[in-house]
Parts: C-alpha cells; sequence; structure tokens
C-alpha cells in the first residue's frame, strides 16, 4: 500500500556545494540518496514530493561538512499481510515461483498454489492447469494475495498465495 509521509534526514553537505543554489544542492542530494531506498519501518521511498524546512546548518568538527536538517513529504510504498497485488512472475521452480510488485519480491510455494496446477520443467518451467487453459510462467502476471512479510533494516519479503477466489493469471504472455 502507498503511503504520503513526512520524514526528518540530516544531509551532510561538503562546502564546495554553498553558494546561490545551495537550497538546490541540498534538494538533489537528498533525492539521491532517499529514492529507491527502502526502511524496515517505513517501507520503500518511492519519490520525494515536497520539502517542509530546511533548518539552520551546523558545522561538523575537523571535516568542513555541514549537517542541515531536512524535513520532507514523500510517498512510501509498505506491504501489508492479507493484502492483494498484482505482480509479475520473474523465476518459476519446483519449489513454486517468484514475482515482484514494485520493488518487492513475494514468494509463492507450490503449496500455495491451486492443486488443479502441475509443475512443467523444460526450457520454459511452469505451473499449468491439467487442462492446459492457465499457465503460469516468466513473465506471466499474477494477482496473489500476501500472507506473510518480513522486514530487515533495508528490505522486506513477502510470501503470497494464488490459492483464494479470483487470485491467479491476469495476463499470460504465452497467450498473445
Amino acid at each position: 500500500m502507498f503511503f504520503h509521509i513526512v520524514l526528518e534526514r540530516n544531509m551532510q553537505l561538503h562546502p564546495r556545494h554553498f553558494g546561490r543554489n545551495l537550497r538546490d544542492n541540498i534538494v538533489a542530494k537528498l533525492m539521491k540518496d532517499v529514492e529507491g531506498t527502502c526502511s524496515g519501518r517505513h517501507g520503500f521511498v518511492v519519490a520525494i514530493t515536497g520539502i517542509e524546512n530546511i533548518g539552520k546548518g551546523l558545522i561538523r568538527d575537523g571535516t568542513g561538512f555541514v549537517s542541515f536538517p531536512v524535513k520532507y513529504q514523500c510517498v512510501v510504498f509498505r506491504p501489508f499481510k492479507g493484502e492483494i497485488l498484482e505482480a509479475v512472475v520473474t523465476m518459476v521452480n519446483k519449489m513454486g515461483f517468484f514475482a515482484e510488485a514494485g520493488p518487492v519480491q513475494i514468494f509463492v510455494s507450490n503449496h500455495l498454489i491451486p492443486d488443479d496446477m502441475e509443475f512443467q520443467s523444460g526450457d520454459m518451467p511452469n505451473y499449468t492447469t491439467s487442462d492446459g487453459s492457465v499457465k503460469i510462467q516468466k513473465d506471466s502476471e499474477v494477482r496473489l494475495k500476501i500472507i506473510g512479510t518480513r522486514v530487515d533494516a533495508t528490505e522486506i519479503f513477502c510470501i503470497g498465495t494464488i490459492k483464494d477466489d479470483f487470485l491467479g493469471v491476469i495476463n499470460d504472455p504465452a497467450a498473445a
């Protein structure tokens, strides 16, 4: 799920960046350092939407760097247990398959795939129904439900299922 939140960060800036465009340099460094990162507490920072406040700089002893407290608004993505997501399958093996929904990697075990789907090995491993009408393979789009998350300091891992109503393949690249 996406959230719009306010975060704070101390930005260290070298004196060569001081001058007329100091604010622009702080904002550019903030975007470079923060966008695309993951914190276990807030989730993945998708984009910075605005700067609320840049405080007075504090000179760091011995280095010449200046530390600026910056308060900024950003959009974050954090998946929750029970959430329904659409994801793209990245790898299929006999244990299940991995899918990606934005920056989050989700594993769906073969125990959480409907019983009528069998693993087919070969040059393009996949899970196929007995009548061959539905196929899950690399680059397939699936709708899945997150049943568990594990949060590390810099990453979020999820376990998903497609063994529920209205879940499963929504777009098969092989059929196109």
